[in-house]
């Protein structure tokens, strides 16, 4: 069995690591740089760099602090925000990244999936989804399946968000992720925007439904507020990996913690 995966993301604005909740609220969480040798040491699985406002300001990444952190970590790295084309891509995984995350331009450009997927392998090709329940058309209801455990939304719809959570589009997050999947995509990077930064738990109804909709892996992001929430989006919502910020940013759990609490429970992690 995969060891499942946890992550800590870093939201980049300014050159600081900054966290808010439900995408707005940014509180300062610390230097960049520092703050990912502290998770390199503390074993996480992996790094995701989001520099939110990249896209929505129509500037590049900061490409010089992507390579000051790659120089620092020994752990695969994601690197996503304000890619525009093949050469965005080239250059970060020129800097140290490993993989690159799309998500504005994809979905501006979804044949840019394809050809980033076939020049550089769809192994480093991450597809971000940031998405918001579509109250009106969604019944809220839930709906058990016959074994009981395994509920399922009935009638939901998410809507699929750009420009760092700015702009709404027309798509609908789950088939937006099997698109994507399709074209060429080797992972999802899935934000619940109505449970980012509130420490409620992921959401597990779009997780499920994203994950029973593509043969990719998916990683849940938006929620962690306790041990248990990573938990329940393993064993409930089939998620591949777990992304969580503002509770290893503020020192609340550390990610040993998460790991022996998950491994106790006969979740399989990679422990140091």
């Amino acid at each position: 069995m995969l060891t499942k995966r946890i992550i800590p993301c870093l939201d980049i604005k300014e050159a600081r690591v900054v966290k808010g909740i439900r995408f707005l609220g940014l509180r300062d969480a610390g230097d960049p740089v520092e703050v990912a040798q502290i998770y390199d040491q503390q074993g996480a699985d992996e790094l995701v760099f989001l520099d939110i406002s990249a896209s929505f300001e129509k500037r590049k990444i900061l490409i010089d602090l992507v390579e000051k952190i790659a120089q620092k970590i020994f752990i695969p790295f994601t690197v996503g925000g304000g890619i525009r084309d093949l050469s965005d891509i080239r250059d970060l995984l020129n800097a140290g990244a490993d993989k690159v995350s799309l998500n504005t331009a994809a979905v501006k450009c979804p044949d840019l999936i394809q050809y980033a997927s076939r020049r550089f392998g769809s192994q480093c090709i991450v597809v971000a989804i940031d998405a918001k329940l579509q109250i009106a058309n969604s019944i809220s209801h839930i709906k058990a399946d016959t074994t009981g455990d395994k509920p399922q939304a009935i009638g939901k719809k998410w809507q699929v968000y750009i420009n760092g959570g700015r702009t709404p589009t027309e798509l609908n997050a789950v088939g937006w992720a099997g698109q994507a999947a399709g074209l060429g995509a080797g992972e999802i990077l899935l934000t619940s925007m109505d449970f980012d930064g509130t420490k409620d738990g992921y959401d597990l109804d779009l997780t499920r439904s994203v994950v029973e909709g593509v043969n990719i892996p998916v990683i849940a992001s938006g929620g962690a507020g306790r041990p248990e929430h990573f938990l329940d989006v393993f064993s409930k919502a089939g998620a591949d990996a777990a992304l969580a910020a503002s509770i290893f940013h503020y020192q609340e759990l550390t990610i040993k913690q998460i790991k022996q609490y998950l491994a106790d429970r006969g979740i399989p992690v990679r422990m140091q």
